[in-house]
This record gives structure tokens, sequence and C-alpha cells, in this order.
């Protein structure tokens, strides 16, 4: 059995299964990215729920995993040569899970190149701007007189939206007919425009059917279903 004590995470989350992979995370786009992606390949994992305050993300014990205080983040008992790895960033984590199971990730050079390639587009923009469009929408922002911010965000999103509708044009997912991390990746953000942050009419999101068309088949995957309510929230 795996020894995870010499981790200072696992004192605030103890491991009970300490054999599988731990997740620290809530489900938020970027959490359901690593929960669904944990679904989908069938790995063995125990989620633990990290608030996002100073007793979740701020807390000593998590800032030892992730210095960068941000969720989610995971703890490989398996890891590389059979060693115990420890990593955060989502996008990180999509990579490393793809390829310890040689899931949802091309093993053609070329095609796994444009994988990531989407999945950074994700990560420096879709994340970035759609996360700026909820705040400044939905959130404190909303209260600030200056409206530039949130017009500056409203067609950034839009901007974005539109690359996707783009590429989604005769293909079923980012790849074509392979569904992939970069899917996982997009789509719990596309999801949240209409969902929390309630801004699906501020950006039209009815104007882009390729992507609603995906991200109504994202949605209808089992794995989708069950990642987006884990860690379950108390």
């Amino acid at each position: 059995m795996p020894d995870l004590s010499s981790f200072r995470i696992t004192q605030k989350w103890p491991a009970a299964h300490p054999d599988q992979i731990q997740l620290y995370s809530l489900p938020t786009p970027n959490g359901i990215k690593v929960s669904v992606m944990l679904e989908e390949t069938g790995l063995a994992y125990e989620p633990h729920l990290v608030t996002l305050d100073q007793e979740g993300v701020m807390s000593p014990e998590f800032l030892s995993l992730n210095p960068n205080n941000k969720i989610p983040a995971i703890l490989d008992p398996n890891g590389p040569n059979g060693q115990p790895l420890a990593l955060f960033e989502s996008g990180a984590i999509l990579i490393y899970l793809a390829e310890k199971t040689g899931q949802f990730l091309p093993s053609d050079p070329a095609a796994r190149y444009e994988t990531i390639q989407w999945l950074m587009f994700q990560m420096g923009g879709v994340g970035p701007m759609f996360g700026q469009l909820g705040f400044f929408h939905r959130f404190a922002g909303k209260d600030i007189e200056d409206k530039r911010p949130l017009t500056r965000y409203v067609n950034e999103t839009k901007r974005l939206l539109n690359v996707l509708e783009q590429r989604l044009q005769n293909r079923d997912w980012i790849m074509g007919s392979e569904y992939t991390i970069a899917d996982m990746a997009i789509f719990p953000w596309v999801r949240i425009i209409g969902g929390f942050y309630d801004a699906a009419e501020v950006v039209g999101l009815s104007n882009y059917p390729n992507v609603l068309r995906v991200l109504q088949a994202f949605e209808a995957r089992p794995a989708v279903q069950k990642g987006i309510a884990i860690p379950a929230r108390d």
C-alpha cells in the first residue's frame, strides 16, 4: 500500500484509499475538467472538496502541493517510475492522465500537438476571458459604474466563441470525430456561460449553433454528467 504521509496535504484531507489518485478540487469549470477526465478514463480516484477560502486553497496544507492556491490538484500514488506524483494546473493534469492511460490524446504526433494547441487555447484564452466575463457580469464587477471592462470581456468572449464556431463547422468535436482532452477543457467553460454566469443573452450564445451542438453532446456523456458534481459539495 502506498505511503502518502510525507505529503502534508494528506494531513488535512486524509486518504482513505491511498492506492488511488487523490483529487483536490471543486466543481468549477477548471475542476470539472479533471473530474470528467478521471470518470472518462475509469481510473480509481478519491475526491476531496477544497473550498476557495482560507480553509481550502489558502491553507498551508493545500499550498504545500500547489503554491499557486488554485484547484484542481492531484496526488497520484503510482506516478512515473512507480513513485508518487503531486501535480497542479488542470491542463498539465489532463495531459498527464491522457499519457498515463493512453486515452483522449491522439498517438499521431501531429494530431497530438494539434490537440495540445487547442488545450492551450482554452488555458490562455477561453478560461481567463470567460472568467472575467463572469466577474464583471455576475459578481462584484457588475457594480462598477464604468462598463468598459464588461464590454471588453463580452466582446472577447464573442470573439473566442466565433473561433470555436468556425472550428466546429462539420466537426463532431474539436479534433473532428475524436473526443479529446481539448473538449474536456473547453466545454465546461462554455457550459458556465449560460449556466452559473447567466450570460447567454449578453454574449448572444444562440448565435453559435455549432458550439451549442457540441456542448449538448458533451453534456450528454455519462462521465460528464457524473464529473460536473465531483467533488460533492457539503
